[in-house]
Order: C-alpha cells, then sequence, then structure tokens
C-alpha cells in the first residue's frame, strides 16, 4: 500500500472504510493488511508519545458483521507487538475510554464505524487523554505506510474481561447519588431502541435497576445487518420507531443510541421527538441551572436555541461541525477561563466536563433521567424544561453531491463556490451574512426572502455540501431555497442541484 492509500482510511479522528463485500463499486480497503498495519503504528505512535515500552492495550467492538475478523487483527498486532491486550468484547465506544480512567488499560481501540452502512467499519483509538485528533491520525497512517512496528522480545498475553457492566454500575450510582434514592425510577415506563447496536445494555444493566419498567424495549440485540432501521438519532425512520413505540406502549420516555452508544437522542411521553436543537437545550437548561456558562455547539444550530440559551443565562459559542472542533473549543474556553460545560452537536453527540468532555450518549441520556426523577416528585414533566424553545416554522437540509467533472476536486471546488456565494450574498439586497458562524457560510434572509438563514458547508467526512434551511414562516424554507439556486447556479458544472430542484418541487 502506498501512502495515498493509508491515508484515505483516515476519516476526520479515526480510521474507516469499506471492511466487508456486497456493495457494488465499494472494494474492501479495511483490509486484514490494512488493520494490523495501522495498529501496529498505533502502538509505535503510543510508545514514542509515552516512552512506555510495556503496555496493555483494550480491545472492544460494536454489533457489526465486521467484527469478529477484525478483533482478531487487532489482536493478534499487539500481542505480537508485545503487548498485552484486554479484551472486552461487544462494548460502547465512551466505556472504552472510561475504562482507562478505571485503570484497567494504557490505551485502547473501539472497533466501530459509528452509523455507517452495514459494509463500513473502522477504528477510533483512545489514550488517558481522551480521543486522537485528525493530526494524530496522519501521523499513524504514516507510520504505517513505512511498516513501523516496535521490535518485541515476547508475545503478548490476552486477557477477556467484561468492562459494560462496570461502566453501568457507575452509572446507576451516579443516578443514585444525585436523586438519594435506590430505585427513583420507580412507576416510570422508560424504553430503549438500541437499533440492533451496541446500546441494548442500557435497558437491562442501568434502567432496571433504578426501577423503570422496561417492557417494550425494542431492538436491543446486536444485529450487524441493522435489519429494523438505521442506529442513527439523525435518522428519520429510527426516530419515528422510537417514537411510534412510546405512543403504543405508553412509555412516560423514551431513548435512542446510535450503533456504539456515543450519540443519543430522546422522545417524551407524548411520543415528541427530543433531538437537535431540542436536545441541546434540554441538556443545557439542566446545566446553566446549577451554573450559567458557554454552551459550545455545532454551526447548524438555529436562532431560537441562541435566544433559549440566553434566555436560560447561558452564552452560545456556534462553532464548527465536528463532534472533535466542539469538544476542542470547549476545552480551549475553560483554559481560558470560561466555563463552558457542553459541547455538543445537533447530531446528538453531547460532551460534558464532568465527564471529561467525553461525547457518551449513554452519560447524557443519565443526566436526563436523573431530572426527570426529580422533576416527577414535582408533579412536572422533561419536557417542561425546554417548554420555551422557539422552534422555526420549517427546517430542512438538502445534500448536494458533485458532477462528475466536480467529483475530480470536489473539496476545492465547493470550497471555490461557497467563497463565491459568500461575495454574493454579502452585495444581495435582503441578505446578510451571519456574524457568529466558522464554517461554510450562513446567510441571514429578510421577511420578504423567506425569514430565515440557511448555512451552506463543505462535509466532513464525504464529497457533499450539506445546505441547512430554517424558515419563521410557513412556505419560508422554499423562498429560501429558490435564492440559494440562484446563489448556486453559477457553479452547477461542479455541484449536482437536482437535490435542491428536488426539494423545490416537492408538494
Amino acid at each position: 500500500m502506498l501512502l495515498n492509500d493509508w491515508l484515505e482510511l483516515k476519516s476526520g479522528s479515526d480510521v474507516r472504510g469499506v471492511a466487508l463485500e456486497g456493495v457494488a463499486g465499494e472494494p474492501v480497503n479495511l483490509t486484514d493488511e490494512a488493520i494490523r498495519g495501522v495498529c501496529e503504528a498505533f502502538l509505535v505512535w503510543f510508545a514514542k508519545k509515552t516512552g512506555k515500552t510495556r503496555m496493555k492495550i483494550a480491545i472492544g467492538h460494536d454489533s457489526r458483521l465486521s467484527a469478529e475478523r477484525i478483533s482478531a487483527c487487532v489482536l493478534g498486532a499487539v500481542t505480537e507487538s508485545g503487548a498485552n491486550a484486554l479484551f472486552t468484547g461487544l462494548s460502547s465506544t465512551p466505556s472504552m475510554f472510561m475504562l482507562l480512567k478505571d485503570g484497567l488499560a494504557d490505551a485502547s481501540v473501539m472497533i466501530t464505524a459509528s452509523h455507517l452502512p452495514y459494509n463500513k467499519n473502522g477504528l477510533k483509538f483512545f489514550t488517558g487523554e481522551g480521543g486522537l485528533e485528525g493530526r494524530d491520525i496522519t501521523e499513524i497512517l504514516t507510520l504505517a505506510a513505512e511498516g513501523a512496528r516496535l521490535k518485541a522480545d515476547r508475545k503478548g498475553s490476552v486477557e477477556r474481561a467484561d468492562y459494560l457492566s462496570r461502566y453501568s454500575e457507575n452509572l446507576v450510582a451516579l443516578v443514585r447519588e444525585r436523586t438519594g434514592e435506590e430505585k427513583p425510577l420507580s412507576g416510570k415506563k422508560i424504553i430503549v431502541d438500541a437499533g440492533n447496536g451496541a446500546g441494548g445494555f442500557y435497558a437491562e444493566k442501568v434502567l432496571k435497576p433504578l426501577g423503570a419498567d422496561t417492557d417494550g424495549s425494542q431492538f436491543l440485540e446486536p444485529d450487524g445487518r441493522f435489519p429494523n432501521h438505521i442506529p442513527n438519532p439523525e435518522n428519520a425512520d429510527a426516530m419515528r420507531s422510537v417514537s411510534e413505540q412510546v405512543k403504543k406502549t405508553g412509555a412516560d420516555f423514551g431513548i435512542i443510541f446510535d450503533t456504539d452508544v456515543d450519540r443519543a437522542g430522546a422522545v417524551d411521553k407524548n411520543g415528541e421527538e427530543i433531538n437537535r436543537n431540542r436536545l441541546i437545550a434540554l441538556i443545557s437548561a439542566i446545566l446553566l441551572k446549577e451554573k450559567p456558562g458557554v454552551i459550545v455547539t455545532d454551526s447548524v444550530t438555529s436562532d431560537g436555541l441562541a435566544e433559549f440559551i440566553r434566555a436560560h443565562g447561558g452564552w452560545h459559542r456556534r462553532f464548527r461541525r465536528g463532534y472533535k472542533n466542539v469538544i476542542d473549543e470547549a476545552i480551549r474556553l475553560n483554559a481560558a477561563g470560561e466555563y463552558a460545560p457542553l459541547a455538543i452537536e445537533t447530531s446528538g453527540h453531547a460532551a460534558l466536563m464532568e465527564n471529561y468532555f467525553l461525547d457518551d450518549g449513554a452519560y447524557l441520556v443519565t443526566r436526563i433521567l436523573i431530572s426527570l426523577a426529580l422533576l416527577s416528585k414535582q408533579g412536572k414533566d422533561i419536557s417542561d424544561l425546554f417548554s420555551d424553545l422557539k422552534e422555526p416554522a420549517e427546517a430542512a437540509e438538502v445534500r448536494l453531491g458533485f458532477t462528475e467533472q466536480g467529483k475530480k476536486d470536489s473539496k476545492n471546488k465547493g470550497l471555490a463556490a461557497i467563497e463565491g456565494i459568500k461575495q454574493t450574498a454579502a452585495q444581495t439586497e435582503g441578505l446578510s451574512l451571519a456574524p457568529d458562524n466558522f464554517e461554510g457560510v450562513r446567510i441571514n434572509f429578510d421577511r420578504a426572502r423567506g425569514n430565515g438563514w440557511a448555512l451552506v458547508r463543505m462535509s466532513l467526512h464525504e464529497p457533499i455540501v450539506p445546505v441547512n434551511i430554517e424558515s419563521d414562516d410557513r412556505g419560508g424554507a422554499k423562498m429560501i431555497a429558490r435564492s440559494l439556486e440562484t446563489l448556486l447556479s453559477p457553479y452547477r458544472a461542479d455541484i449536482d442541484l437536482s437535490a435542491l430542484e428536488r426539494f423545490l418541487n416537492e408538494k
């Protein structure tokens, strides 16, 4: 493999690739050779970083079909490099960091590709300081291209452990401590939709010990084919599934996780979705009531959310898309003396300062359940905490691809188009550029032109130009979309506008 072949496996701060055959046009590139090379290079990188010559590496995986093959490759790379392995089997991504805080290993490898299709998989690395940065992954892949490997004078051992139970016990203890009760969820029906990912443990190991009735929970069994719906709180079918189940079972609360449980969404007792801006508002209200501070979010959050955060005594920092970006910004603010208790994306990635700024869907939900238990004693509902959130009349996301011509240099052509529409919008009557934007171009549209905003940006992981639109008027989203079509028209040779045209033609 050449360096460029290795670098193609980079996906933000993770390694991801095609792990299974069966999808046309997607040849397997996460091969045994690639997995072993990346893991051997990670150990070299970690040894250089820490000076450790003897180390224990924890290895876990989610429910993907390729997990067994990849686990065997990772275990082989670790032990043949002279390190000992702690194999935790089916695990959540956050648990693979928390076991480091419990002193069970020096570093960890989680085998996951989050919510990506069944044929994909990947590797996520943790040290005791947290997840790796994108530049760390580049360095590791460069080492892999060079064939870097530790010189081993012995073969390491393999130990097996169920850490997920201990992780769950810690969450149960947190709820009991904060509520002062052994079973604070008694009398509450709370269901979990794990989407056949790794999150099924939460019903049995966290909710039941706290007294909750979990009958009606669905898709708890791990199944890497994801036969019922994509395990993704951003997916409309997934959210519809858990919402319908809440209404069908008469549950007081519904929880949905992504495949590896680093993201979550929720549903209230009426079957109303609590995700995206609502989820951010809910956890913000909980944290800001305890202490005012800065809430760091990604770039696609609504103006109504910014108003909500201010009304609850906080300050909104709208930053770049990407969970590592918002986490790093929150860490930076705290280091500069500004209290920022939360870094959260509309995708459901939420990291709390009190929890090492780890994006942990199970911890997020647990924190919400503490408030649910306390509010129920006052005759209140969890949705009361964000009842004053001003929501747009319309919201839409349109994902634009590239033409055959544009695919040849999609990133640069996409960025050039964004810069071009930024300059045009700044000179167009009724349009103005948002002053607090750190990604792409965010354009405000006056009342006569849609009464809302649009964000046009480059995707972090795909050759896609996502367009997010919100309007406070019925029919406003399409007015904004028509203006965007005009703004983007000079770039249609490179950017495929058909998705935008379909949106405009929808009844």
